[in-house]
């Protein structure tokens, strides 16, 4: 594109009308972030694991030619500061304890995302040890995705749009335009998966670990916005340099915890053997 080009794009797409029209899955990055990490998380994985998902990656939903993305329901979501201060020191960790501690609704009230992705991950392990590949790259494209939706601090805080902040919008910006207007510089260095001792506690882990970084990503982008009559191509500039360093240890990270839980459900299902091109045996 030339840089008039750009002004405009940026103009049109990043207008407040075009946050109207934001897509559902707004807060797992959006149809550009959750394809980046799916593939990036494919080339964390260790043999046989890898050339599998590289064989067959055009056949998990997120990273088919015509890509589907699940719709976003409200459970989607952890806004746990509406339970308790961070660090979350006494949440507990069922879901059968939080609703005894904080009834029975709790789940709607704040989201349900950390026994979505343990229930994922249970389906995943079955599908495993079933051998059925088509079961196999759908929840493995489900589970990835939660998992996104993990890292992001947006989808752990009542503050979710940036409305408690006068940040209004923050969600799309932070989460889909942002990598709209990076997307030809995106770039990610995820560590090698890893065999999680304990796949259902390690969800929590990561809650913290999440959303340490929401005071950060609310400071930083109210500085890119400071001083600016709106959100055009000058903002996003302005954010990439403040915020893209936070996003970009965040999606590192999520890609390494999505090939590790991809990898630790194999071993839970005694490590099938993958055969090229074909159902894996068991």
């Amino acid at each position: 594109m030339t840089e008039r080009i750009n002004k405009v794009f940026a103009t049109l797409l990043f207008g407040a009308g075009a946050l109207a029209i934001l897509p559902p899955g707004a807060q797992a990055f959006g149809p550009i972030g959750q394809p980046f990490v799916l593939t990036k998380a494919i080339d964390t994985l260790p043999k046989p694991l890898v050339k599998f998902y590289k064989d067959h990656r055009l056949e998990m939903p997120s990273l088919a030619p015509e890509a589907t993305f699940a719709e976003r329901t409200p459970d989607r979501r952890f806004e746990l500061d509406r339970l308790m201060p961070f660090p979350f020191l006494d949440l507990p960790h069922s879901e059968a304890g939080l609703k005894s501690r904080f009834g029975e609704d709790v789940g709607e009230r704040i989201g349900r995302l950390p026994w979505l992705i343990q229930e994922s991950y249970t389906r995943l392990v079955k599908a495993f040890k079933d051998g059925e590949r088509a079961k196999i790259l759908e929840e493995s494209d489900r589970l990835g995705i939660l998992l996104l939706d993990l890292h992001n601090p947006l989808s752990l805080t009542e503050n979710s749009d940036g409305q408690k902040t006068l940040q209004h919008g923050l969600k799309a910006r932070f989460s889909v335009r942002s990598l709209e207007a990076m997307q030809t510089r995106l770039k990610i260095s995820p560590d090698s998966a890893k065999y999680l001792d304990d796949p259902k506690e390690f969800v929590f882990s990561m809650i913290n670990g999440t959303y340490v970084w929401l005071d950060n990503v609310l400071y930083e982008e109210e500085l890119a916005h400071r001083g600016k009559p709106g959100y055009t191509e000058t903002y996003y500039e302005d954010f990439e340099r403040r915020v893209w360093p936070i996003q970009r240890a965040l999606l590192s990270r999520a890609a390494e915890s999505v090939g590790s839980y991809w990898y630790t459900a194999w071993v839970a299902a005694g490590k099938p053997e993958m055969k090229e091109g074909a159902t894996p045996s068991r």
